[in-house]
């Protein structure tokens, strides 16, 4: 008998090291099954784990055949070949497969008799066997599997010998054409996800990487496709798994966990959760401090939209949201709704506005949607509802025959709705339209017309709206969340990609508020007003109002009369006649009113009253009174009692994550250093062994040091849990899947341009429709 060669064993092991995490079976006397003289546990098919046959030794020193090995080769098995533990066998025999081509599995095991230890096992080529009669008959809804067993004998079996483990038979011949080393890393059995690679596949999913871009990261991570050690099967697989473990945790209940730990930690957070006779979880809103915060300063204009369904039960996503001083869009809190009635909406307003300490809104915008109407005017019955008007213009089912029909109905159909200014010129070119294509008695337009003090621009260019005519504000989220969640996503995972959407915008919000005040912006004009509007508002608004202000050298304006003691000024753009915007002047104060109604809407001064203010010699200062501290640096100046003040997640210096990435940033440089050489891989590697041994002695250490006071808190976080679901009735239960809103595909009319006619292609030759001159007929001829 041959003695032990340790450095062989050490060296071939390491080569085997990717994929042993997911695909090494632990062998051992839990593996087997109930006392009996022999079992013998069928194989798997390929598409399952690899199988083991398990057997109890009946008889000691049985005989077993030993076939020596042909080759003296130190890194190929032989008959009488010594490991300390069968760890290293399976390794040493897994690090050979691959360097020979091919997979490996554990067939069988044996176990004592006497004290049922482990005592012996066969590792076999992954093609050992044949598919079972039985998995070949059984009913498939999806192909057959090719098959990958075709009875291959090339086996190495140990057996326990005192303390020891010997090769007692080791077949190398293989009936199937083996393949390179390069190759055999595809092979499930050589394939396997690690746990650094388990922590980047995590961080990736969490961050809204798909599979496909992951393995791209994991590729370059390892200098190579070959070199990963998994597939895009493997991430798929490991995913899957995680989500099934959250599964079956409940989905509803790790969200209201999620809840009550966020309220925990974050005074000024609020939720709210409806919980229906079954104990099933309905509705539900949130909001933090942040949120609440920036509704005090920023909510006199609120836009929601339902029309985004991002998760596995089809919950509508519902976020109120408006624009902060940078113009930049920003929650007021978020939804997760169980349908789109009126209960459902009247509720989740109440439950807002009471988050948002009773306060609301002067205006908000939806879509054009009857239960949204019917629960604001319930709920907000003083503030001004408007319907988006990007979603009131999505007609063309209803006039697609006129479309069709007449080139320049749409033309002058948007010059109707954008570029009227005053209610009388709406109403007049919309008699002329309907009169001109024969549209007095469509009853759809005629709706529209009923409700036109909600959507037309004319009538609400005196609303303050921040600029916002439709729901886009609420919309560019749904974007944001598009790359981060799709049908599939839990709710309590969703959660957490609203609060990384949070942390995203308000770090924007940040980077908006240090531009602002670390540079100067240019000056485009000499007049002194220019300067004092840049020193009072964000520079987004500045160059809002300094556009205004530079156009405003590009009109003319003409006294055309007097309203007492006011002026009225014709102003109009020196090359054209029209539109002429009409401004009235008080005499007494630098105060006027243009018939743009821009400050009313926008809440910054028009090109047409500076153009007035320019000819009387009044552009000094910026007047207080058309300063909105909204759109000013320091709106958020003003200290909210009733808020807590929170800047999010803030982490502390002792935080492990700090601590974590303090760490991987000092190792990048060290790693980098010693992938210089062999000498110095050797070197860093010893370094990182032995460091990893007293941090496991540590780990004891203080795990003996901690294990009473585990136990003592054991209790009491057992009676928290208790009442955490006390707090209902019962456990809480995952929604059901519910219907959403939406016109039946059916009943879809095409756009116009989906129904025109394509034109025919003419042949150059002949000058006969239908056909090319590449396969002209007289051509051929």
């Amino acid at each position: 008998m041959m003695s032990r060669n340790y450095p062989e064993v050490e060296d071939v092991s390491s080569d085997a090291e990717i994929g042993v995490e997911q695909n090494d079976m632990n062998v051992g006397v839990g593996d087997c099954v109930n006392e009996g003289d022999e079992v013998n546990v069928e194989e798997r098919d390929q598409a399952v784990e690899d199988g083991v046959n398990v057997e109890v030794e009946v008889e000691d020193g049985d005989e077993v055949n030993k076939i020596s090995s042909s080759s003296s080769s130190l890194i190929e098995p032989f008959v009488g070949k010594e490991f300390d533990e069968v760890e290293d066998a399976q390794a040493f025999y897994k690090a050979y497969a691959r360097r020979t081509g091919f997979a490996m599995r554990t067939n069988h095991t044996r176990l004592s008799k006497d004290d049922r230890k482990l005592i012996l096992v066969e590792y076999v080529c992954s093609r050992e066997g044949f598919r079972r009669e039985s998995r070949k008959q059984i009913e498939r809804r999806i192909p057959e599997p090719a098959e990958t067993k075709i009875g291959c004998k090339a086996t190495m079996c140990i057996k326990k010998d005192c303390q020891k483990w010997t090769v007692c038979k080791f077949i190398r011949e293989h009936n199937h054409e083996l393949l390179t080393p390069r190759s055999t890393s595809l092979f499930r059995g050589h394939r396997g996800v690690t746990r650094v690679q388990k922590k980047l596949i995590l961080t990736l999913n969490e961050s809204g990487v798909p599979t496909r871009k992951i393995m791209s990261v994991l590729s370059k991570e390892s200098g190579g496709d070959f070199n990963v050690g998994c597939i895009g099967k493997d991430v798929e697989n490991f995913l899957g798994n995680k989500r099934r473990k959250l599964f079956e945790e409940g989905d509803a209940q790790r969200l209201y966990a999620y809840f009550l730990d966020r309220q925990c930690k974050e005074p000024g957070f609020v939720y709210s959760m409806q919980v229906d006779e079954n104990g099933c979880m309905g509705s539900c809103f949130w909001a933090d401090a942040r949120s609440s915060a920036a509704y005090q300063y920023f909510g006199d204009v609120v836009t929601f939209d339902a029309t985004y369904l991002t998760n596995i039960y089809k919950m509508p996503f519902v976020p109120f949201s408006g624009v902060n001083h940078h113009h930049q869009t920003i929650m007021f809190g978020c939804a997760l709704l169980v349908n789109e009635t009126a209960e459902s909406y009247i509720w989740l307003l109440r439950t807002w506005q009471e988050a948002m300490l009773g306060r609301a809104p002067s205006t908000i915008i939806t879509d054009d949607d009857k239960a949204m109407a019917k629960a604001i005017s319930e709920v907000l019955p003083n503030t001004t509802h408007r319907l988006c008007l990007w979603h009131i213009l999505q007609f063309p089912e209803h006039l697609a025959h006129v479309y069709n029909k007449f080139s320049d109905f749409q033309k002058e159909f948007h010059h109707c709705i954008h570029e009227t200014i005053t209610v009388d010129e709406f109403e007049q070119e919309w008699s002329s339209i309907l009169a001109k294509y024969g549209l007095v008695d469509n009853d759809w337009l005629q709706n529209l017309y009923n409700r036109r003090d909600k959507w037309v621009p004319a009538y609400l260019r005196t609303t303050f709206c921040a600029g916002m005519s439709t729901t886009q504000r609420s919309e560019s989220m749904n974007k944001f969340f598009k790359d981060y969640v799709r049908s599939s996503t839990m709710v309590s995972d969703f959660v957490h990609q609203y609060e990384k959407a949070l942390d995203a915008r308000y770090f924007k919000e940040k980077e908006k508020d240090v531009r602002t005040k670390s540079t100067r912006a240019i000056m485009k004009t000499l007049w002194k007003i220019e300067k004092d509007a840049a020193s009072i508002y964000t520079r987004k608004s500045f160059m809002i109002f300094q556009d205004e202000l530079f156009n405003s050298q590009r009109y003319i304006p003409t006294k055309v009369g007097k309203d007492g003691e006011s002026k009225i000024y014709g102003v109009t753009r020196n090359d054209k006649e029209y539109p002429i915007y009409q401004v009235t002047l008080d005499s007494g104060e630098v105060k006027a009113i243009c018939t743009c109604h821009m400050f009313e809407f926008v809440g910054i001064l028009c090109r047409h009253i500076l153009c007035v203010l320019g000819k009387k010699s009044k552009l000094d200062l910026l007047p207080h009174h058309y300063i909105l501290e909204r759109w000013t640096i320091n709106a958020k100046s003003r200290t909210i009692l009733d808020i807590p003040t929170s800047d999010g997640h803030v982490m502390r210096q002792d935080d492990p994550m700090l601590r974590k990435s303090k760490l991987m940033m000092q190792f990048y440089d060290i790693a980098e250093l010693g992938s210089q050489s062999i000498q110095k891989c050797q070197h860093l590697s010893l370094a990182l062994d032995k460091v990893h041994k007293e941090f496991l002695s540590m780990e004891q250490v203080e795990g003996e040091k901690n294990l009473e006071d585990e136990n003592m808190s054991l209790n009491d976080s057992q009676m928290f849990k208790s009442q955490v679901v006390s707090n209902f009735s019962q456990v809480l239960q995952d929604p059901p899947r519910v219907a959403t809103k939406g016109r039946p595909k059916s009943l879809r009319a095409k756009n116009p341009k989906e129904t025109q006619t394509a034109k025919k292609r003419r042949c150059s030759i002949c000058k006969i429709e239908g056909h090319a001159k590449n396969n002209c007929p007289s051509v051929r001829l």
